[in-house]
Order: C-alpha cells, then sequence, then structure tokens
C-alpha cells in the first residue's frame, strides 16, 4: 500500500464580490488528489481535497516541497501501526520534516489541503464515511445531523438593500435558521441600514450574524459594537486584526452578545494564544478555525486538545470555509456545526447532491471518504486531475 502520486492543479473561483478586505475578482485555489495503488469496487482509490476559500492557490508550495517529501518517504514509515491503512499523523510528520516552526504563511495552506486528500484517501480505504472514522478513531458517537448557516451578504457592485433582502430571504427560504453578511466595507451608518433590512426582512424565521473580516482598528470596532448590541445578533464576527488580541479582549467590555473569531488563526499555538490573551468567552463565543488553511485535520486536533485543556467544549467551534471536510469533523467530533455556502464559490462549497437543509440543519449521507463521490459537478473536476 502506498501513494503513488499527488497531483495539483490551480483553479479559479473568481467572483465580482468584496468582503471588508478584499475582492474575489482574482481568488484562486488549488486541488490536489493523493494518489493510491489501493484498489476498491474496481476503482484505483484516490483522495481530493483543496483550500477554502480567502487564500490563494499554493501550487508552488505543493510541487516545490511538500509533494515529494511524501512521495520520497518509505512507504511501510506512511502507513499505520497495523499495516492497513495509510497513516495521515505519519504522512503529515513526512511533509513537515526539515520545517521551522512557528511564521505559518502559506505553508500552512498548502499542508491543508494536502492533508484533507490524504483523509479523504484514508477513509476510502476503510470504506466509510470520514465522520464515522473520525467517531470510531474518538471513541464518539458519530452524529450525522449538522448544523449550518448560510454565508453571503457581501459587497455586490451596485447592490442595493432590496437585493441584499432578496438574498437573505433565498437563505430562510431554502431552510437556513441564521444567515451572515459581510459589515466594515461601508460605513457605519450605511452598514446599520443594510443590517435592519436585513432583520426587517428574516423577522423572527432567522438569526442574523455579521463578519467585518478583521477591517477595523480599536475605535472602530467599539463604535460598531455599541451601534450592533441593539440587534439582537448571532454573533459579532473578527472585528479586528485577526493577531490583535488585545483589541479582541477591550471588546467584551463593549458587546455582551456572542463574538466569533479564528478563520485566520493557523495552528494549535495560535489558538491557544487567542484562548489565553483574546477574552473570548467559553459560554457564548464561537471558535472558527479552519482546517483546510491551518495545517490539516492532523493540526485540527491538536488544536481541539488545546482548547478542551482551557474549559473549551468542541461545540464551540463552527469552522470557517463552507466545505465538506468540516462538515465531516463536525459530525464525527461533535463541533457545532459547520458555515455554508449555497450561492458561491461553487463546484467547491456546499453538499453533496440531493442533501437538503431542514431547521438549519443537513444530514451527512453515507458516502466514504469525504463523500465527494456525491456531487457531481464537484467529482467531475477531481477526476479530472486524478482518478
Amino acid at each position: 500500500m502506498r501513494i503513488v502520486d499527488i497531483c495539483e492543479v490551480t483553479k479559479p473561483i473568481s467572483s465580482p464580490i468584496r468582503n471588508a478586505y478584499i475582492d474575489f475578482s482574482k481568488m484562486t485555489i488549488s486541488l490536489v488528489a493523493v494518489v493510491t495503488d489501493v484498489v476498491r469496487d474496481g476503482r484505483r482509490v484516490v483522495g481530493y481535497g483543496f483550500n477554502s476559500n480567502g487564500r490563494y492557490g499554493q501550487g508552488g508550495l505543493i510541487r516545490e516541497r511538500f509533494r515529494d517529501r511524501i512521495l520520497d518517504a518509505d512507504s511501510a514509515a506512511l502507513m499505520n501501526k497495523e499495516g492497513s491503512n495509510l497513516d495521515p499523523h505519519r504522512i503529515w510528520a513526512a511533509m513537515m520534516a526539515n520545517e521551522k516552526p512557528g511564521g505559518h504563511g502559506e505553508r500552512s495552506v498548502a499542508v491543508g489541503t494536502i492533508d484533507m486528500a490524504v483523509w479523504d484517501a484514508v477513509a476510502k480505504i476503510a470504506e466509510i464515511p470520514l465522520f464515522r472514522l473520525l467517531s470510531e478513531m474518538k471513541g464518539l458517537e458519530a452524529n450525522p445531523k449538522v448544523f449550518v448557516y448560510a454565508a453571503g451578504g457581501y459587497y455586490y457592485p451596485g447592490k442595493e438593500n432590496d437585493a441584499l433582502r432578496a438574498e437573505m430571504r433565498g437563505y430562510v427560504d431554502r431552510g437556513y435558521t441564521v444567515v451572515k453578511m459581510k459589515i466594515g466595507g461601508a460605513t457605519l451608518d450605511e452598514d446599520k441600514r443594510r443590517i435592519e433590512a436585513v432583520l426587517h426582512e428574516i423577522g423572527s424565521e432567522a438569526q442574523l450574524a455579521v463578519d467585518a473580516n478583521g477591517r477595523f482598528d480599536l475605535e472602530t470596532a467599539i463604535a460598531y459594537a455599541k451601534m450592533l448590541r441593539e440587534y439582537p445578533l448571532f454573533w459579532y464576527e473578527e472585528p479586528g486584526d485577526p493577531l490583535d488580541y488585545a483589541l479582541q479582549s477591550s471588546l467584551s467590555e463593549f458587546y455582551p452578545g456572542p463574538m466569533a473569531t479564528g478563520e485566520n488563526l493557523f495552528s494549535h499555538q495560535d489558538a491557544r494564544n487567542l484562548i489565553r490573551y483574546g477574552g473570548m468567552r467559553p459560554d457564548r463565543d464561537w471558535l472558527q478555525f479552519d482546517c483546510a488553511l491551518s495545517y490539516g485535520l492532523v493540526e485540527y486536533l491538536r488544536t481541539l486538545d488545546v482548547l478542551e485543556s482551557a474549559g473549551w467544549a468542541p461545540d464551540r467551534c463552527v469552522p470557517h470555509g463552507g466545505h465538506q471536510m468540516s462538515l465531516n469533523i463536525a459530525a464525527g467530533l461533535g463541533l457545532g456545526g459547520n458555515e455554508s455556502y449555497p450561492d458561491l464559490f461553487q463546484p467547491y462549497g456546499g453538499f453533496p447532491d440531493g442533501v437538503k437543509v431542514i431547521d438549519g440543519h443537513i444530514t451527512m449521507p453515507e458516502l466514504p471518504g469525504i463523500g465527494f463521490e456525491g456531487k457531481s459537478d464537484l467529482i467531475s473536476e477531481m477526476r479530472a486531475l486524478a482518478t
């Protein structure tokens, strides 16, 4: 049993949208295939992965550093102790050989992308869904029912409040009970009008979360907090720079409601610093670490250990990214749910065909691996890379 090839292609996911910090007109992702010599049901087992939106494709790092470290390793050293499957932890260690600690930068995204494909292959070799593999590994009871919220509300050219309301209405009509919109890309007064328009539209049918994408300095973050605390929001997300823990901590004095952050923190050490210094409150706040951007599930497991030691329950984690990998982690490890992009970043976001949102939840299908084969538009892209 061995990995015979790792393939990467950089794909566009460009869109004429922007948040408070970036526009997505030039956005790309890396699509990766980990090809094994294992055959299941007459087909070679290939694991697939990709990085989340908001970070660009990582083809250079994947091809120049991490791919060859795996392919050059002794195959036996990449298998589990029983010799029955590949071992993601050993493969991760091979990728990170000769890497200094800290300074995560883009390498965390490259490693996370390959790691996703490795776990997909491992669960396919075991012939079970990844979420069930994870629950068995941890001695937990898998819960295939996962909370999801609809992320959108971006700034579009010429998009007025009526169009924003129609977008959010569409999510509610599709079964979502929490919807999210962007703030910080306009004036405070304009964002206030946008928020009130959405709240008027969704009424008591759903809750609204808002996301500043790290745009604010402390003064602006506080000004928004004073405005936002007048509304029954689901959360106030990433007000300032993700590494400005003092800013995040200061906001708890001005915003008693739930806050969320973490999507731009890329290691268990970053998570530990957020918990130590960011003033996050385990009784109400939410953590959004995304394994596809932060060295993968191998590292995410370390992050969950850090959180547990600090008194945080896994159900306070609702990962960023809107991908099926985090859905499997949520179902298998008892996270609080997952982000969803019903209309954006396709075909990489979303659920397998036929999966519906009912009362804000989806039910995981019983598909081996991550379940990419159940999403017809996505698996066609993946199989074009490697089969």
